[in-house]
């Protein structure tokens, strides 16, 4: 059984119908890349399965549990972590509260303490900026923290909204290389990303997007190496 199914998916934004009954799945363990231009309906798919929108038809499944009409809160309880587009970080509050922001669905303080200590690990420039405003920090720290932020809930599958958006190619590198490290960490990976060639290349399946249907899915190095894939969205 594969942990998040998605069936017909139908998703509106008043009367204009952004997800055309889309239907996926990711198992345990995966990198999931989610490919396709601007207006696509990558970002509406991911708010819809944590809770952000509401699906007008079809199902969401995470872990043999229905979640489709659960309220965002329970279904980070129940082990989705989102890190949105723009990463969307407490600017007045420090890094340190941030972090703390992530685990306010936990109750255990050693564990909590136990979880922050692995992202001050796995982001060290977090920890040496603890007691700083999230607000004065570059985009690629943030993003960082953004997603440890994620990982302070002890996420089982953590979906990413283009968390390349914005920053510079050194920094790309090292968000794609902490991506690839949740995921060997045993964190199943669904990821929204405009950089396509960068997506695929970390990805074990993929799902093409155009205009709220999916027009295509396959293995991730057999879509890179696909002619149309190439020309509308690698640039080659």
């Amino acid at each position: 059984m594969a942990m998040l199914e998605v069936k017909d998916l139908q998703v509106y934004y008043g009367v204009i119908q952004a997800l055309k009954g889309i239907s996926f799945e990711v198992n345990q363990g995966e990198v999931i890349a989610l490919i396709g231009a601007n207006g696509a309906g990558k970002t509406t798919t991911l708010h819809s399965l944590t809770g952000l929108l509401q699906a007008e038809q079809g199902s969401i499944e995470f872990e043999g549990h229905d979640i489709t009409k659960m309220p965002a809160h329970k279904i980070v309880e129940m082990g989705i972590a989102h890190v949105p587009e723009g990463r969307r970080v407490f600017s007045q509050l420090s890094v340190y509260e941030n972090l703390k922001m992530g685990a306010y669905t936990r109750k255990d303080k050693n564990e909590i303490a136990e979880s922050l200590s692995n992202v001050y690990k796995r982001f060290p420039r977090l920890e040496e900026r603890k007691n700083q405003r999230a607000g004065t920090l570059s985009g690629g720290e943030q993003q960082m923290l953004a997603m440890g932020r994620a990982l302070m809930s002890r996420p089982k599958m953590i979906v990413m909204d283009e968390p390349s958006m914005g920053l510079s190619p050194i920094f790309v590198n090292e968000i794609f290389n902490i991506i690839e490290e949740v995921s060997a960490g045993g964190t199943t990976v669904l990821l929204v990303e405009q950089n396509a060639k960068k997506a695929l290349s970390i990805a074990n399946r993929a799902y093409v997007l155009e205009t709220g249907n999916i027009v295509l899915s396959g293995d991730a190095e057999v879509l890179m190496n696909d002619d149309s894939i190439k020309k509308a969205y690698l640039g080659e």
